[in-house]
């Protein structure tokens, strides 16, 4: 018999505790970086949420579009002015922002999960309120900051075995009023308010780095705090891991931060014994295995 076979029937079998235990959870996926511009890479991460949905795992996809946003923003002549290395975002960019996500990043990757066979339906935080959110810098403009969280629209879909694929844009207090908000930021609060088991942030790094560069695989919140003061943690690992602490302190049971380019990242976290990327929970968590329930 063939051994390249036989390694996968012993791989699923020793994925089984695993798959027991992630049974009826709730996993929210954040998804960028390049893997969104690549065909294979797109249909390799819908492949994998399938499966999680198929082995009865209840995943949130949450994805951002930068690229796709600035590639729009281009041909449309629209000029971005940056504060602080931020986007000033007015009316003319964020309603180039909501349809660049909401319409054409949202509805390929519902069309990616639903090649592979899945179930899924595409939504932003504007739909059934799902994310309501106020100004996060007055000089940045309509980018935002959620401040209330609805979701009961996504048990319902969980309840009918949809996938929601979710795009980062929030109304205001003013229902007439459209906020992009960071897609980290976006999926932190939707596991946050889902006190989901897992947020996984992928990214197009390995995970958090120590001083000495190499990924540290297990966290604690103590432990972030302590590398982002000594500037260990520094640059764009920052808001990911402000994201994962503000998931933490909402009853979300741990956040992994790890490399989209892997193939089978979002898997390889979940099913098997080591796992991928950095992992953040709790100090009391931390002295237990990584996927131990």
């Amino acid at each position: 018999m063939d051994r390249d076979w036989i390694a996968t029937a012993k791989t699923l079998s020793e994925a089984l505790p695993y798959l027991q235990r992630y049974s009826g959870a709730i996993v929210v996926v954040k998804f960028g970086g390049n893997a969104m511009g690549d065909a294979d890479a797109m249909a390799e991460f819908a492949r994998d949420i399938v499966l999680m949905r198929q082995v009865g795992v209840n995943p949130v996809v949450v994805h951002g579009g930068g690229p796709m946003i600035n590639e729009m923003l281009a041909k449309l002549g629209i000029e971005s002015s940056f504060v602080r290395g931020k986007r000033v975002t007015d009316q003319a960019t964020v309603e180039v922002v909501e349809m660049v996500l909401t319409g054409l990043v949202n509805k390929r990757i519902v069309q990616a999960i639903m090649d592979e066979g899945g179930r899924a339906v595409g939504l932003s935080g504007k739909d059934d309120d799902l994310m309501v959110a106020v100004a996060d810098d007055p000089e940045l403009g309509f980018v935002g900051r959620p401040v209330e969280m609805n979701v009961q629209v996504l048990r319902d879909m969980f309840a009918a075995g949809i996938i929601p694929v979710v795009a980062p844009v929030a109304t205001g207090m003013d229902p007439n009023e459209t906020f992009n908000v960071n897609g980290d930021t976006a999926a932190g609060a939707i596991a946050g308010a889902l006190k989901a088991d897992r947020l996984l942030l992928l990214t197009d790094v390995s995970g958090v780095k120590d001083a000495s560069g190499e990924v540290v695989t297990q966290l604690s919140p103590e432990q972030v705090r302590q590398m982002t003061a000594d500037s260990t943690i520094a640059g764009g690992m920052i808001p990911k891991t402000e994201t994962a602490l503000m998931a933490l302190e909402q009853g979300v049971r741990a956040v992994v931060i790890l490399d989209g380019r892997l193939p089978n990242a979002s898997l390889l976290e979940l099913f098997t014994e080591h796992g991928a990327g950095s992992i953040i929970r709790s100090s009391e968590s931390r002295m237990k295995p990584r996927n131990e329930a």
